[in-house]
């Protein structure tokens, strides 16, 4: 179900946009998913063409997984929760070193999601409480590889907030990749 302001058309052309700019400059997109279980990946490869940028996502929704496959230390993990900056910024940078291969250079940016959905909240995390994280290659930011991460409070049913995460994912990939250049 579509997010209302959030629309399917508008997801879509996020989605192109971000694609078509990497597309340009030689950049590659992997993901790490939590609460949004696949719905990210989902929104890249609607798109026609997108097997030329995007590399895949690794959905990582138990906590353990999100230790064991990416890497994201695990004393953070027990300390904090799932639900944390630092996670979504572990979580952005290890897809990025997931899915790099030579060829690409370090040319990968990593997203992620990381939250709670509900219809409850998660311990003392809250319904909606949603961290998305992104790892730009120096490529993008003429330095180093950076890492940010980005709390969101969203609001609705489990699936309205799955939705708006992959927006919100979607449009700040887009203002620091494609909104750069405007």
């Amino acid at each position: 179900m579509p997010v209302t302001g959030y629309g399917l058309a508008q997801r879509d052309g996020l989605a192109a946009q971000v694609l078509e700019y990497c597309k340009r400059h030689g950049v590659k997109i992997a993901a790490a998913e939590s609460l949004t279980g696949g719905l990210l990946a989902d929104a890249f490869v609607r798109i026609p063409g997108a097997s030329e940028v995007f590399l895949g996502s690794a959905v990582t929704y138990d906590i353990r997984a999100k230790a064991k496959i990416l890497g994201v230390d695990a004393s953070l993990l027990a300390r904090e929760g799932a639900v944390h900056p630092e996670v979504a910024r572990q979580m952005a940078a290890a897809t990025a070193r997931l899915y790099d291969q030579p060829e690409y250079g370090g040319r990968v940016i990593g997203l992620s999601t990381t939250g709670v959905a509900g219809p409850g909240p998660d311990g003392d995390k809250p319904a909606g409480l949603v961290y998305i994280g992104c790892s730009l290659p120096a490529v993008l930011t003429g330095g180093e590889r950076t890492e940010s991460a980005v709390e969101l409070h969203l609001h609705g049913d489990r699936g309205r907030v799955r939705e708006q995460t992959v927006w919100h994912v979607l449009n700040n990939v887009r203002q620091l990749t494609v909104g750069l250049q405007e």
